[in-house]
């Protein structure tokens, strides 16, 4: 009886993964940068609806709210400074991931909790994994050391970058959801 319980179970993760991970993939693998600690995964997956699913899965994050978002070059060197700006192919100005205009990599802030951990998903209809102008692949994905403030010019005010990983595709086989 446990054994098919457990098979129920699996075939039931399997099935509600399958629904909404349908497009390609990518993944960014982020580092610390110089004296910090901060390190994770951020997965992309394009979904049928158009939209692209972010799933992020970070440790050792300073406890509290840190901006994050896709910057425009993928190279992490100079402690993240060779990102260079925020990913933004429509020329927008910078703002909330919620506002009218804003960059496509304008993902907002996050929030370590008091074990310096970040699990959150969210979707975006600025990017996509597929190959175009608002592709993710290529691109750095950045944890800042302070919040966003979401309105200063052109990023945010969000401080030094304390993490840092190039989008890069990635295989959808033995992915877990």
């Amino acid at each position: 009886m446990k054994r098919l319980t457990l098979i129920t179970l699996a075939t039931l993760l399997v099935l509600a993964c399958a629904h909404t991970n349908t497009g390609p993939m990518a993944m960014a693998t982020l580092a610390p940068t110089t004296g910090q600690t901060a390190k994770g995964t951020v997965h992309f997956t394009d979904l049928k609806d158009g939209g692209t699913e972010v799933v992020v899965d970070l440790t050792n994050v300073p406890p509290g709210v840190h901006g994050f978002h896709i910057h425009d070059k993928g190279d992490c060197g100079d402690n993240g400074n060779a990102a260079g700006g925020h990913f933004n192919p429509s020329a927008m100005p910078h703002g909330a991931p919620d506002a009218a205009s804003h960059h496509a990599g304008d993902f907002g802030n996050i929030t370590a909790d008091d074990k310096g951990e970040v699990h959150m998903h969210m979707s975006s209809h600025m990017i996509t994994v597929s190959a175009g102008p608002n592709s993710v692949v290529g691109h750095a994905v950045i944890v800042h050391a302070n919040p966003d403030d979401l309105t200063t010019q052109p990023s945010g005010n969000a401080g030094p970058r304390i993490a840092c990983g190039v989008v890069q595709m990635h295989s959808m086989a033995g992915m877990q959801h």
